[in-house]
């Protein structure tokens, strides 16, 4: 019995094949790169004797320009660490979509690289002010339980819920018709930028906790990939809010009196 001919892939198909193809390797190495770099800054953090003079390795203490550019590739490195694995779902239906990946992803990474210059000067500033120990943890109670407090409430505001809705992926964008007025980068942008509205005030956990722990880093990364995956988005992301939120009032009442 004769089976009915398949139908050939158009060049069209193929091109944005390999390119998603090509993209996802390079995602990939990106991820790869950025999780060695925190993980060698981990360990210079716990070796600073001997990690005094390596190359890349910030002061702890009198930040000069060439510190403030680290500390600018820390942030951004860990962005780019915590973000893509969640972002992998609105990259590949872009590819399918689109065919740009790359540009996609480039505009992606350029919303959290703006996020990283924000939180690089809020931690110089906070270390100047004292409230900020040289290991990146926060040496203020009240600094503490005001960054949880503040990440629980917007947690639960519409605002955070209508980021993570177009954080999630960039198809409303597309079906909008805003896709033939702006390019792959500028779309890129945009969702990075909703995804930026969503998920900026978790990152202030890290001063509380530390920066650089690393285990933090990896479970709020991991948070923000489930929030953005489970079909009842609304009671995660409130339910988590009162944690936070729960969280800073026990800190105030436990300091109390100290």
């Amino acid at each position: 019995m004769l089976q009915p001919d398949r139908p050939v892939p158009s060049r069209e198909s193929q091109r944005r094949r390999r390119a998603a193809f090509l993209c996802f390797i390079g995602v990939l190495l990106v991820l790869v790169l950025s999780w060695t770099y925190l993980l060698w800054m981990d360990w210079g953090m716990r070796h600073m004797s001997e990690a005094a003079d390596m190359l890349l390795m910030p002061r702890m203490v009198d930040w000069s320009a060439t510190d403030l550019v680290l500390v600018f590739l820390m942030w951004a490195f860990m962005m780019a660490a915590m973000m893509l694995p969640s972002a992998f779902p609105s990259i590949r239906l872009y590819a399918r979509v689109r065919g740009d990946p790359a540009g996609f992803v480039t505009g992606y990474l350029l919303a959290w690289f703006g996020f990283a210059a924000l939180a690089t000067l809020a931690q110089w500033r906070l270390l100047e002010a004292a409230l900020v120990t040289p290991m990146m943890t926060s040496a203020s109670t009240p600094l503490s339980a005001g960054f949880l407090i503040a990440a629980g409430l917007f947690q639960l505001t519409p605002l955070k819920d209508a980021c993570l809705t177009r954080c999630r992926s960039p198809l409303g964008v597309l079906l909008a018709g805003y896709a033939h007025r702006s390019r792959a980068l500028g779309e890129g942008f945009r969702n990075g930028m909703y995804c930026v509205g969503c998920c900026f005030a978790l990152m202030g956990i890290l001063f509380v906790v530390g920066v650089m722990n690393l285990a933090c880093v990896f479970v709020i990364a991991a948070y923000v990939a489930i929030e953005k995956v489970v079909p009842r988005t609304a009671l995660l992301s409130h339910g988590m809010g009162a944690l936070l939120c729960l969280w800073g009032v026990f800190l105030i009442v436990a300091g109390w009196g100290k």
